[in-house]
């Protein structure tokens, strides 16, 4: 799976559609198998989503979205996690155990989204999310 994050400073960018850089990771196995920095040269969000599977990404880690970005990409056929932050080890550390949709990796103010986040869970030496009760 080819995993793409909006970099900025170290960290996810805070808003794709503003990103000029995006990082590749290439990940099987729950493993880091290669890892590549490419750059977004256009900001017009069709032209973004025409990219995004041309460079064999299947998912996109972000921050905030636009609507309109967001729609291009996943009608492109571009999974998308988005309100993501941290900087860029934790959200490949996270990815790698499966658990970058857990809630200390989402964005403040993420509304009721971030209030749905589920919280994480050891069980068998793997973490999981677990849903709030």
């Amino acid at each position: 799976m080819r995993v793409a994050i909006p970099s900025w400073q170290g960290r996810v960018s805070p808003v794709f559609d503003e990103a000029s850089r995006i990082l590749l990771v290439d990940i099987s196995q729950n493993k880091e198998q290669h890892r590549k920095e490419e750059y977004l040269p256009d900001q017009n969000p069709f032209e973004r989503a025409r990219l995004l599977p041309k460079l064999g990404v299947d998912l996109l880690v972000c921050g905030m979205i636009s609507q309109t970005q967001q729609a291009a990409i996943s009608a492109a056929g571009v999974r998308i996690i988005p309100c993501i932050c941290g900087s860029m080890e934790e959200v490949i550390a996270a990815l790698l155990e499966d658990r970058v949709e857990c809630s200390e990796l989402r964005m403040p103010g993420c509304g009721s989204y971030n209030e749905k986040a589920p919280k994480r869970k050891r069980t068998s030496g793997r973490v999981q999310c677990k849903e709030k009760t």
